[in-house]
């Protein structure tokens, strides 16, 4: 029996020459983006790109229906096709995270082909491209004439096309800015990372009042000769409570009194106090060589200085507590007079006027003292039709299984 191996490019055209295009594409990408300087891809804004998204799939849609039975169309809205495409992009979106993505300076190939930025360069476009037109061939050949069998692949691939062309095209929509406030003011102004100019918006945000919540100080020593933190022999992070024990060698200490918040009497022992300077101080019994010492070790703040214990060489010091929760605050206002009171914390966003607020940060040298609060402000217009296509997969993904399971007997 002789066995003839279809030759390449003889029709009908499959998986190999799908292969060998997407290559190409990838090389022609690269080649466009060399040839640009490694520039980004510039994106069109509103309503310019949902003008664009509209005409092509337009386009998709009547040049699959009207040419489906031409042989190079229906190879390009193949499964051979779709198949070479999806490895050409995870290819692409493996380089993206092995290769750190971030700005670089120079002219260097290795930011002419953009490398460092893969996710906007031109040969991860044109896959994308490629890939949305395949996606919308075959969407489009099961949508006329449909048949109630088609459900699931046309809510799968509806969902995937409208999550991905929407998703990228509508990137350029986004807008994420941080806002600095001071207590008692209001600002209006976002900053971008990529700028230092500020971009006004349609409100304004006042900063009532910033607070943060630390956990327990934390007790460790300090070897000035060498300028490093040691750890205490159990090599944990040791919380400051009445009753905690640290031993390093040769040394014991205990702690016989703490005080989360307290300030200097006249007499300079420290008592329990409820004003904003209030520092945590401890009480400690040290233990080194024989000899027995007890002494008051405080944090500190930016209004006073830290007291350490001196044994020998080294200090025991007590250094503030890791952030618990921080939260603002404010008030929100656009430019008709609607306004808000609300509260923002880390991971719990404010929704106004189509804008996200977030809790970013604060003044990390001043600790729970700061009186600026860095909100992070976001707006995405195209975030729904991103949202409903990824609906669209999930319900396209329950009816697979759904029919799975009503051909197994099980329903």
């Amino acid at each position: 029996m002789v066995v003839t191996r279809r030759r390449w490019f003889e029709a009908p055209w499959e998986f190999r020459e799908a292969s060998l295009f997407s290559l190409l594409a990838i090389l022609s990408g690269f080649f466009i983006q060399y040839a640009a300087s490694g520039n980004s891809v510039g994106l069109p804004v509103w309503p310019f790109n949902a003008i664009a998204l509209s005409v092509f799939a337009a386009l998709i849609f009547g040049i699959g229906l009207i040419l489906r039975n031409n042989p190079l169309v229906a190879w390009f809205g193949g499964i051979p096709m779709g198949l070479s495409l999806i490895l050409a992009l995870a290819a692409l979106s493996f380089i993206g995270g092995m290769v750190p993505q971030e700005i670089m300076t120079g002219d260097s190939l290795y930011t002419r082909l953009r490398i460092n930025q893969i996710f906007s360069s031109w040969p991860f476009a044109l896959i994308v491209f490629l890939f949305l037109i395949n996606l919308g061939f075959s969407l489009a050949w099961k949508l006329i004439p449909f048949r109630s069998k088609h459900l699931q692949f046309v809510l799968f691939h509806a969902g995937f096309w409208l999550a991905l062309s929407c998703g990228i095209l509508g990137s350029s929509d986004l807008q994420r800015l941080v806002i600095p406030i001071e207590e008692g003011r209001a600002n209006n102004l976002g900053y971008s990372m990529q700028s230092k100019d500020p971009v006004p918006l349609p409100f304004s945000v006042f900063l009532h009042d910033f607070s943060l919540e630390e956990y327990s100080p934390q007790i460790l020593l300090y070897d000035p000769e060498n300028d490093k933190l040691l750890m205490d022999k159990s090599q944990a992070i040791i919380e400051v409570h009445k009753g905690t024990k640290a031993a390093w060698k040769g040394l014991e200490v205990v702690v016989l009194d703490f005080l989360p918040a307290a300030l200097p009497g006249k007499d300079g022992i420290p008592r329990l106090s409820g004003l904003p300077a209030a520092i945590p101080y401890a009480r400690v019994r040290v233990l080194s060589a024989g000899a027995q010492d007890e002494m008051w070790i405080s944090t500190g703040s930016p209004f006073m200085r830290p007291e350490a214990a001196k044994i020998g060489n080294f200090f025991l010091i007590m250094v503030p507590g890791t952030p618990k929760t921080f939260r603002s605050v404010v008030t929100i206002k656009d430019k008709s007079g609607h306004l808000i009171e609300e509260s923002l914390e880390v991971n719990k966003p404010v929704s106004f006027n189509g804008w996200k607020l977030y809790q970013m940060g604060y003044d990390d040298k001043a600790g729970k003292w700061s009186q600026l609060s860095l909100i992070e402000v976001i707006r995405d217009p195209w975030l729904p039709a991103v949202y409903i296509g990824f609906f669209m997969i999930m319900a396209g993904n329950l009816l697979f299984f759904w029919n799975g399971i009503k051909r197994s007997g099980g329903a």
